[in-house]
């Protein structure tokens, strides 16, 4: 059962405010990507893709990544909207968070903008950050949206939210 939408305050947007399908954004705020105590990857160049009841999933240049820290995972899952993804397993010396970051190596063209990026599991890395500010993940192990607070929701992805 859905609950109602959050009524977004200044400088708030509503994740029910988003289209389906979904739209892509470019952002220019400083994104910041942490694991295994470094900076695996810093921009101010990301993608966000909005989708009606999602916070915004960052695709984030990979050949900004530091390299050799992406290995090929054998997962991979199929997107009405955007295609096949395939996922990487995010590796820094001896620490490794499997499945921790996925990209679509040849996205359906309206998603061209997204094709050599990666995005990123935000609770499976040490932190992420948007603008200065630590996002939250999105609940569930299959969607990968970045909760700030300047989107509201509810937001798809925790127990009960499947048929949303």
């Amino acid at each position: 059962m859905k609950t109602e939408r959050i009524e977004p305050g200044p400088g708030q947007e509503s994740v029910w405010d988003y289209p389906r399908p979904p739209r892509l954004e470019r952002v220019r705020q400083a994104v910041r990507v942490e694991f295994a105590g470094e900076v695996i990857l810093e921009t101010m160049d990301a993608v966000r893709v909005l989708e009606t009841s999602h916070p915004p999933s960052y695709y984030l240049p990979m050949e900004e990544l530091v390299r050799g820290l992406l290995v090929p995972n054998a997962d991979q899952s199929f997107c009405e909207w955007k295609g096949r993804a395939v996922y990487f397993d995010v590796c820094v010396r001896d620490q490794v968070a499997p499945r921790a970051a996925w990209g679509y190596p040849a996205p359906a063209t309206r998603f061209g903008a997204i094709a050599g990026r990666v995005a990123f599991y935000a609770g499976m890395m040490d932190a992420c950050y948007v603008d200065g500010e630590r996002v939250m993940p999105q609940a569930g192990g299959f969607y990968g949206g970045w909760i700030t607070s300047t989107v509201v929701g509810p937001f798809k992805g925790g127990p009960g939210t499947a048929s949303w």
